[in-house]
């Protein structure tokens, strides 16, 4: 058993070290790039994929004290307070995420599919009263953290681990909460985001003025970010599925759970890729547009709402 637990301890702490080794530089240049455009021109994406770069920086600013239970063999030595506080940063910050990634989705649909209504609605206070109410959603729901740990009657005599080993008083909250969780905080996420998605391929694919080039690289992107989301959030929410089932938190957790850890790492580069693929269709798709407008000849309701929704990326999404 000790053998097992070093190697499994091993394995954790060369997860956390390589995520924070590559996630937190990636996210002071993302944090960098949309402070500047943010203080230029913003748009609703800009503003959303700027808490996200927060919520990452927020989760790796605490994953040293992760490391640092990984390098005591899961034991936590460390004062009880900052267990309940690692942990609530730990779980809350997956759930924004996965959050934000939905709302992201969302605007590029209504970018795509309704451009007049997505204009109508750029004014920075709609993503950024979004966002407050994600991280109160994230926040709410995770504060079972705090209840379980610290309530007289539910918190626990073992204090060498640090959010692992549950009472069954504890589980008796935790188990039905993280179904809620999985419902609420990865599903509904996902379901839209595969919607929003996969409406925003086939749209793309009815638009004759954006190059087939262009379109495979925004389809590629869209893409990727719901493989990000299958691969970095899906398979810890279904641990909370089957510990509801099974009464008890799976063995297996702990493992998926550092799938979760490697979003901080793509985030960022699902930001610099989505930014510029959106930025050089867009380019194109105005250059093409106002060569088509200008041509005498041409039917004026080509420049009605029709070519108005093939300016898919003038949103700069």
């Amino acid at each position: 058993f000790s053998e097992l637990c070093l190697v499994r301890s091993e394995v954790i702490l060369t997860v956390y070290f390589v995520t924070f080794l590559i996630g937190l530089p990636a996210n002071v240049l993302a944090l960098y790039a949309f402070s500047v455009k943010i203080h230029t021109k913003p748009v609703p994406t800009d503003i959303l994929l700027l808490n996200l770069t927060v919520s990452d920086l927020l989760f790796l600013i605490f994953l040293p004290l992760k490391m640092h239970e990984a390098v005591s063999q899961m034991q936590w030595d460390l004062p009880h307070f900052l267990c309940s506080i690692t942990s609530f940063i730990f779980f809350s910050t997956i759930y924004t995420s996965s959050l934000l990634l939905m709302a992201v989705s969302v605007v590029r649909y209504i970018g795509i599919a309704f451009p007049v209504s997505y204009h109508q609605l750029q004014k920075p206070a709609y993503p950024i009263v979004a966002s407050v109410v994600i991280w109160i959603i994230s926040a709410v729901h995770c504060s079972a953290i705090f209840a379980t740990q610290h309530h007289p009657a539910l918190s626990g005599q073992n204090s060498t681990v640090c959010y692992q080993k549950f009472t069954p008083g504890q589980l008796k909250i935790l188990l039905p909460m993280r179904l809620e969780i999985f419902v609420v905080l990865c599903v509904v996420p996902l379901l839209v985001c595969v919607f929003c998605y996969l409406r925003s391929i086939s749209i793309l694919y009815s638009r004759p003025l954006i190059s087939m080039a262009q379109k495979r690289k925004a389809i590629g992107m869209a893409l990727g970010t719901l493989a990000v989301f299958l691969v970095c959030v899906l398979p810890f929410n279904i641990s909370h599925l089957v510990g509801f089932i099974e009464g008890d938190s799976p063995t297996w957790r702990h493992y998926v759970l550092l799938l979760s850890t490697f979003n901080t790492c793509l985030d960022p580069i699902i930001f610099y890729f989505s930014s510029s693929v959106f930025h050089l269709t867009s380019k194109k798709s105005v250059f093409k547009m106002s060569k088509i407008c200008t041509v005498p000849a041409v039917n004026k309701d080509c420049c009605n709402l029709g070519p108005l929704r093939d300016l898919t990326f003038s949103t700069h999404l």
